[in-house]
Formats: structure tokens, sequence, C-alpha cells
């Protein structure tokens, strides 16, 4: 599972520097584009550079694939984009002063188009990479036919479909077709009203239906159904097509097969050369079973140094939580840093026994938990240009519990965020207590990467399911669900003495900021990521909200937490700390109890009632202080580039790491370089 815990607001607009690396880049819309840097990489051996390299290579190349997951025009209006982009040259540029009307709405027209292309690159589609909605261009209609229609005559890649831009242009500027990505509102059919890929022509009880079918009760070891497939109604006949390197996405697989190969003879062991092997095998047949396979010994490669996520992985863009995204990261451990997250895993076994939770869904022996801190070399698919900062794989339930899992925290990226968020204004405008905001910045930084490892290292690790339970049952509440439960799990623990114990937390006040910030997030701040009007839909924020709204309302009576009003302005106070604990252990009972025994009712309630509905008044206040700060809720990261330096034999005598391409030219280099798709993929 990946997880995304970054505060809103925690990055500044005011460039923010380490030895003269400048990790700002530029900011449009609601986003704010970062630098990371690789720190080490030039003290890896050439043949490490060299595994590096083969897997970036590999990591870009399913870069079409989550195009076209978010939706079948996305890979069209690319390209017609990007097309107007390198090729426009404003008409009225020359006679400004002939008709100066006309050409300001034509500069404002372009300024708007501008804008909506780099949303588009920065979402993999039309659609916001969090909310989850469309966003409709700022420039006319008129404008996007004139231009577009120029570049289709001149693309032979676009004249297929030039009788097509009618309807291509009422997918972008109607607001009533194809309305959201993912459509989790209770009461919809949330296949039909999604406007994803996963699913063409089938209802969501058909697409129920057809699972429910394949599965086997009595199956100890359950594969995770529909996970690599579009499910499709042709001829009446319900039924998927997979995606192999034979099969939908072919062309796509099989250039990240042929990267792998190439990767593969410069592993660092033999065991990692059989998880690339097992993984080639996947791509190739598409066997499920090849996948969990694939996934154990994955799990259990623990020794190299250099490690990669390539493949279909999270579910959060499939309404159903069943269809995987396409996503990779390439990375080397931190060997300083990881001596935090080996203590937590060396530690696994007495963290489950001390659980809140009820002793029949704990795990008598927590087996194969490993977790490292990680600096990121490159991020492709579904976790570019936004990322997670940590990450917990593999999904299946059953390998974990058997095989255990592995988790990491992204310490490059974390580090990038922290430093530029420094002096932006966001704790002084919603903490309103000068304690308080000591405590924060004191401990902050310190009980955050500790709460994302908890979170990822022995959260989503923790608990087993009763037998019998399906790992669906709980549907379209389970992606939220399980975060929840991953933040219930490291909220409860980072404040145990245990910390200070294991030297991870340096007295028993630093928990409190991690509390603090938890909760304001939680009942506060993110909103700023949400239209004012809107509910609550993407999943770690109705984690968030249910976890802070239950505690907020069980607590009430005794005012553990309280939202304060002062000079006109809405702020939260924890009056203690200790009772706050206690709910969080709570709920993270109820929680698990819900997972194990696939109480869907329970979910529904818990999640519907206290993850999706917003108090409109609170919003607007929010919303409004935070447009006062000048900063961008959103951030995503530019990539480095990576250089292979070769003789005259063309072996490769080094790699180069370099940081100043722009964003826009890493847009259109990767659409020119690793375009592997054809623009209607069916």
């Amino acid at each position: 599972m990946a997880f995304s815990a970054i505060m809103a607001g925690a990055t500044s607009d005011a460039a923010a520097q380490n030895d003269n690396f400048e990790y700002n880049n530029e900011r449009f819309a609601d986003l704010q584009m970062l630098r990371y840097q690789v720190k080490g990489f030039d003290q890896l051996s050439l043949k490490q550079k060299t595994f590096i390299y083969y897997l970036t290579e590999a990591a870009m190349y399913g870069r079409d694939i989550l195009y076209d997951q978010n939706g079948r025009y996305n890979l069209r209006i690319r390209r017609i984009l990007e097309d107007i982009y390198t090729s426009y040259d404003n008409p009225l540029g020359n006679c400004l002063n002939q008709n100066p009307d006309v050409a300001i709405k034509e500069m404002n027209d372009y300024d708007a188009f501008v804008t909506y292309l780099k949303r588009v690159w920065f979402s993999n589609g039309i659609h916001h990479h969090y909310g989850s909605e469309k966003f409709v261009p700022g420039f006319s209609r008129d404008w996007f036919m004139r231009e577009a229609g120029r570049v289709m005559l001149e693309d032979d890649a676009l004249k297929p479909y030039q009788q097509q831009l009618g309807e291509i242009a009422d997918v972008m500027f109607n607001p009533d077709i194809m309305q959201k990505r993912v459509n989790l509102a209770d009461g919809e059919d949330l296949v039909l009203t999604s406007a994803g890929n996963y699913y063409q022509g089938v209802t969501q009880a058909e697409a129920e239906a057809f699972y429910e079918q394949q599965r086997d009760a009595n199956d100890p070891h359950p594969v995770m159904y529909g996970m690599n497939s579009r499910l499709v109604k042709k001829d009446g006949k319900v039924q998927e097509l997979v995606w192999t390197t034979g099969g939908l996405y072919g062309q796509a697989l099989t250039r990240i097969v042929d990267c792998l190969k190439k990767a593969r003879p410069f592993a660092e062991d033999k065991d990692q050369q059989a998880v690339i092997d097992k993984l080639v095998e996947f791509y190739t047949t598409g066997d499920l079973r090849t996948f969990d396979d694939y996934t154990i010994l994955w799990a259990a490669n623990t020794a190299p140094q250099v490690d990669f996520v390539n493949g279909f992985t999270e579910s959060y863009g499939d309404p159903l939580g069943m269809k995987a995204s396409w996503e990779s990261i390439v990375n080397f451990k931190d060997l300083g840093a990881t001596k935090r997250t080996e203590t937590l895993s060396a530690n696994a076994q007495w963290f489950e026994d001390h659980s809140p939770v009820d002793s029949r869904f704990k795990k008598e022996k927590v087996k194969g938990i490993s977790a490292k801190v990680i600096t990121a070399a490159i991020l492709g698919g579904d976790l570019y240009p936004s990322t997670a900062i940590g990450i917990n794989l593999p999904n299946s339930d059953w390998v974990r519990k058997e095989h255990g899992s592995k988790s990491v925290t992204i310490g490059n990226l974390t580090e990038a965020y922290n430093l530029a968020a420094k002096g932006n204004g966001f704790r002084d405008e919603f903490i309103d207590d000068p304690e308080v905001i000591k405590l924060v910045d004191k401990y902050a930084d310190v009980t955050d990467d500790l709460h994302t490892d908890l979170h990822e290292c022995l959260g989503h690790g923790s608990g087993k399911l009763l037998d019998g339970v399906s790992p669906d049952s709980l549907k379209a509440y389970g992606s939220a669900l399980e975060e929840g439960r991953a933040d219930l799990f490291g909220l409860y623990y980072v404040a145990d003495p245990k910390m200070v114990e294991l030297g991870l937390t340096p007295d028993m006040e630093a928990y409190k900021a991690q509390y603090y910030t938890y909760m304001m997030n939680g009942l506060m701040t993110q909103l700023v990521r949400i239209q004012l009007g809107n509910d609550i839909e993407e999943a770690h924020m109705r984690n968030r909200a249910f976890v802070a709204r239950w505690c907020y309302e069980k607590g009430k009576a005794e005012k553990v937490v309280e939202l304060v009003k002062k000079n006109g302005k809405t702020y939260v106070r924890i009056n203690d700390y200790e009772k706050l604990r206690g709910l969080f252990g709570q709920l993270l009972a109820e929680v698990q109890r819900i997972k194990s025994t696939g109480d869907y009712a329970a979910a529904q309630a818990l999640i519907e009632g206290y993850g999706v509905k917003i108090d409109p008044e609170l919003h607007k206040e929010v919303l409004e202080r935070y447009e006062k700060l000048n900063l961008a809720p959103y951030k995503g990261f530019i990539n480095p580039v990576y250089t292979a330096v070769k003789d005259a034999a063309g072996n490769i005598t080094d790699v180069k790491v370099t940081y100043s391409e722009g964003y826009a030219d890493q847009m259109l280099r990767y659409s020119k370089q690793y375009a592997t798709l054809p623009l209607v993929n069916e």
C-alpha cells in the first residue's frame, strides 16, 4: 500500500536550497513542482549504476499505460495538446495594435491552454490526480477546435481521429461528461459513473458478479482477481482483456520486459535475478498465480542495496478496489537512515502482541517484516509526478501473512518536502498556541518520519483476516479503511514509551507534535485540497477524516479535542493527549475487527458517517485562510536525468545524473522517447 501523508500546505513557494541544489521549480494551478536529489548515487558501483539505468528505462516505458488506464481519451488528448504546444504560432501576435481585444483574448486562451496541458501532464490525464474530478479548460472551445483541427491535419498519428474531434472536445469541455475518474458516492453505480478505463460496457453489479463467480471461499491463497485486466462486455458476454506482452498494453509491456532483461545481468545477486525472471514471466503470461510467486520472491529479496517496484500495483483508481494502476520506482538503500526502520522491523512481534485489537485478529507469528529508508532514483507511472512518501508491498493479505512484506520510507522525497516547507507561514496561520508551534517545530520532522515508518513497516503488515473472509469484502470502502488502519497503528504506537526505549523519539513529549498535526490535518487543513461544496472522495483523505472526526466526536463530552474560535478563526486544541491515544486505540481495535471479519455494513457506516461530508462553513473559512498564504496544496516532482556513458564497443562505463531539465521539457521528451501505445487501446 502506498502512503502519502504530506500535510496540506507543507511546502513553500520561496526557493529552498541545500548545497546549491534548488528544490522548488515552478508553480501552476494548484500545483507546485519540486526536485529531489539522488544523494549517494556517485558512490555506487558501476554495476549498481548500470542496473539502475536500465531499471529507470523500464520505469519510463509504462507511462502510456497509466494514461490509458486513467481514461480512454487521454492519449489522444495528450497528443493533440502537445502538438499544439510545440507548433503554436500566435496568429495575432504581430497585430496587437490593430486588434488589441482579439489579440488579448488569443493570449489569454493560450496561457490557459498551457496551464491545462501542464495539469494533464501532472495528473496523467484530464482528471485531478487526487480529487479525481475533471478539470475544465480555461480556454475557449472555439480556440481549441481551431488549433486542434490544424494539428490533426499535420500529424499522421492523429489523422484517423479527425472525425472524433467534436467528441474529444465534448469530453474536455462538457462538465457533465466523464465527471469523475473515480466515483465513490454511496448509492450510485460506481462503475458506470467512473471515467477510469478499467471497465467498458459493464455495470457494477455485473463486475461484482463476474469476480464473485471466480472466487473459491476455501482457497487459502486467493489471487487478486481482476488486478491486471480490463473488464468489458462484448456480444453480450462479460470478459477480461488481460494486460500482457501479447495482449492489451502489449507494446508497452514488451519494451518494459526488454529493459528488465537488459538490467538482469547487473542485478546484485541470483535471487534478484530470479525476481526479474518471475516478473517477466508474469508480464508475458498474465497469470495471477505467477504474480503471487513474483511478490513472494520480491518480498524475500532484502539483501541488495538497489531495489525497484515495477508493475500493476495500487487499486485506488478502481472504484471497486480491484484493478491495479501501473507504477514504478527505482531506489537504493540509505544505509544510515535504515537503522531506524530496522529497529522497528526487529521488534515487529512486540508491536503485534501489544496492539489494542482483539487477540483473534492478531498474527500469532509475524513473518518477513523488512523495512528500510530509501533514496528514490526515478519515479514512474502512478508514482510520478505526484508520489507517496512510503510504500508497503505486496498487497495480497495471504502473502503478507505467510511470507511478510517489504516497507520503505522514501528519505530524499521527505527531505525535499521538509526543506521546501521552511518559513511558508502555514503553521503560524493554523496554529494559535506559540507553545504548540514550538512543539511542532522541534519534533514534527522526527515524528512524521516515524509515523510513516510505523504505518508502512508495521501497520499494513499487522493483523489478519479470519478464515474464509474475502480480501475484497469491503469493496469501495476497503482502501480508505486499510489506510486508516495503518494510520491508527502508527498513531497509537508513536506515543508508546517503547519509542523512547528504542531511541526512536527523544522523549515522551515528541509524539504530541504528530498528534496535533494529524488532528489539525484531518479536521481542517486537508480541506484546502477540496473544492467548496464537494465531498471527500480520495481514499487517504477519507481515512484521515474518519480517524480525526471519530476521535473528536467520541471525546467531545470530555473535551479531549476541541475546535475553538479566536478572532474569527477556527483552531484545533488538544486538551488531553493521553485520552486521545486511548481513542486512537479504540478505533484501531474496531477498524481491525471490521477488516478481519469483512463487516461491510460497519465499514460503510464508519466512512460515510465520518469520512465523506464536510462542514461548509468551516470549509469556506479554511479555503479563505489558505488562499491568503499563496501556497499550492499539491506538490509533485521533476525526475533527474540519467545519461549512460559508453565506450566504442557500446559498453556502459559510467552513468551521470543531472537535474537541470525543465518540467515541460521533461514531459515532452517522455512523450517522444517513451511513447509505446497506440492512441486508442481496445
